[in-house]
């Protein structure tokens, strides 16, 4: 599992850089505007991601740092913090 988060994790950190190099030496119509629009989409999401997970990060040391590779690898960071152990309740 954990070569899969990291292998996500790498594929959207390429995926901003394309981005970036489309924003410095914009590619020809309409791909400019295909990568803009999905570099767009992918932020919206992972600004929703940091937003809708800022709770789990409580417990964490450097939350600022955790939102901010929320921002940049999205789910693929959400899935690599490890699940804070809860007292059993006893019913």
């Amino acid at each position: 599992m954990t070569f899969i988060l990291g292998l996500g994790k790498a594929l959207t950190v390429v995926f901003w850089w394309v981005v970036l190099v489309n924003l410095f030496m914009p590619q020809p119509l309409p791909f400019n505007l295909l990568i803009n629009a999905a570099g767009i989409f992918l932020l919206s999401l992972h600004v929703l991601e940091v937003l809708f997970f800022n709770g789990s990060l409580r417990g964490r040391s450097h939350r600022w740092f955790d939102r901010l590779q929320i921002l940049l690898t999205g789910i693929f960071h959400v899935m690599s913090i490890p699940r804070s152990q809860e007292a059993p309740s006893h019913a």
